[in-house]
């Protein structure tokens, strides 16, 4: 089965497009641990990133990312850690398998999209990655292109449990 295929066909681009950056761009990213991939998916003077710290208590998640440096350099940081892992399957191919963004919102120039990590990823060791979160992303269409304006990331997926 290929889990790396655009669920939003061409003709519906906005939902293609956004597919596009915040699935394979950002995974394709990630692993290369190659920020410049990505820095231009981003709208830098107002990006903002809340932090839920996998708990349902809203009350509880911070505003971890007020900046779009401090982000990115938690994203380098986590990239650098998970290319230190040996896995034992192609990790970008995992990586779509575990993931799903089949529910993006838009309004015209306006998009949230649900992205929802839920599965493990075998390591050579014997042991795996269990990936279990979700994250909102509030995306704004500037210039003709597609960007992300901010997040909700490392929610409890499903949240309430």
């Amino acid at each position: 089965m290929t889990f790396d295929r655009n669920p939003f066909p061409e003709g519906d681009r906005d939902r293609h497009e956004l597919w596009e950056m915040l699935m394979r761009r950002d995974f394709q990213a990630f692993i290369a641990q190659d920020w410049s991939m990505v820095e231009d998916d981003f709208l830098a003077d107002s990006f903002f990133g809340m932090h839920a710290h996998f708990l349902n208590d809203a009350d509880a998640w911070r505003l971890q990312f007020p900046r779009l440096e401090i982000y990115r350099d938690e994203w380098l940081r986590q990239a650098a850690e998970t290319a230190k892992t040996k896995y034992a399957e192609p990790l970008l191919d995992a990586m779509f398998r575990v993931t799903n963004m089949r529910d993006i919102d838009v309004d015209g120039d306006r998009a949230v999209l649900h992205k929802k990590f839920n599965g493990s990823i075998a390591k050579a060791d014997g042991t795996a990655d269990r990936l279990n979160w979700q994250t909102l992303y509030f995306c704004r269409k500037t210039g003709g292109r597609w960007k992300i304006a901010g997040f909700v990331g490392y929610m409890p997926h499903p949240l309430g449990r």
